[in-house]
């Protein structure tokens, strides 16, 4: 009879995944390791309305994915591996995961983490008396002094590259510094975009450098539609300023008198004037 229950208990939550995959269009998998439970409740409240989180089973997830049938929510089922959370949303996939990438915190390295960015230990006052810290301190290559009764960090120094593993020794010497080198969150497996399969590497965007490239393309795009006039809603104005310019320039160099030439035309006769009565009267025979 338990089994029984159990049973149906399981029919049940694969019929509510099924419902779940056919309302929204993007399907994220993101990894719960390291993932502390206050931030899991922040981010289900900050992103309330907009994603339904839900940890789920991998058998089960597999199971609703075959009963529907469909194929491409079967590119999910390669990323269904240890413990994750499934994320269901009608978000922009490149929006959620920088979403999630906010969310991180930095927090206190253990053996075996991974750095999340180059870790450099600033020179200064570590606030550790004298004794084993300074083995310690040489034996991850920082440089050491004493003075004022304390070890000191004789100068800034990279420990570990990001990518790299933290072994135990760095693991214990930046932990007895308050140095955090590692970030704690959800990482994104996958997420599945109408059929679309987008993975963790392919999700992460430097912004600044986007930005930089968008505003290098939109300069060149601008200047070529200047210079072949293509009028545009951005460049109108510069355009008709340019052929205004031309028109003018044109009108003085063909002598053309217009409203707005004729002063500048009458200026110049007059200084021509001038400048041959200057001639004439040089090269007229002294008496």
């Amino acid at each position: 009879m338990p089994s029984q229950l159990v049973l149906e208990e399981k029919s049940a939550e694969v019929e509510a995944i099924k419902e779940l995959l056919q309302e929204y269009k993007s399907i994220g998998v993101a990894s719960l390791q390291k993932v502390r439970a206050s931030q899991l409740q922040a981010l289900k409240k900050n992103l309330s309305g907009k994603v339904y989180m839900k940890v789920l089973k991998n058998t089960l997830m597999k199971i609703a994915i075959e009963e529907l049938g469909k194929e491409e929510l079967k590119k999910l089922e390669d990323h269904l591996s240890g413990s994750n959370l499934l994320l269901f949303t009608n978000l922009n996939p490149f929006k959620l995961a920088l979403l999630l990438e906010r969310g991180k915190v930095k927090t206190i390295a253990k053996s075996g983490d991974i750095a999340a960015m180059d870790v450099v230990v600033p020179a200064g006052n570590t606030g550790q008396p004298p004794g084993p810290i300074i083995s310690q301190l040489n034996a991850v290559g920082l440089p050491t002094r004493i003075e004022s009764g304390s070890v000191w960090v004789s100068k800034d120094t990279l420990v570990v590259k990001k990518g790299e593993v933290i072994n135990e020794r760095l693991a214990g010497v930046l932990s007895k510094l308050g140095i955090k080198a590692v970030e704690a969150g959800l990482s994104m497996r996958a997420i599945l975009d109408e059929g679309l399969i987008i993975t963790s590497d392919q999700l992460k965007i430097d912004i600044d450098a986007t930005r930089k490239g968008l505003e290098h393309g939109n300069a060149e795009a601008f200047a070529l539609s200047l210079s072949v006039a293509y009028p545009t809603t951005e460049n109108i104005t510069t355009l008709l300023q340019i052929a205004h310019q031309k028109a003018i320039a044109l009108s003085l160099g063909a002598v053309v008198p217009t409203k707005e030439t004729i002063g500048d035309l009458i200026r110049k006769a007059y200084t021509e004037m001038q400048s041959l009565n200057s001639a004439v009267e040089k090269a007229k025979p002294k008496a």
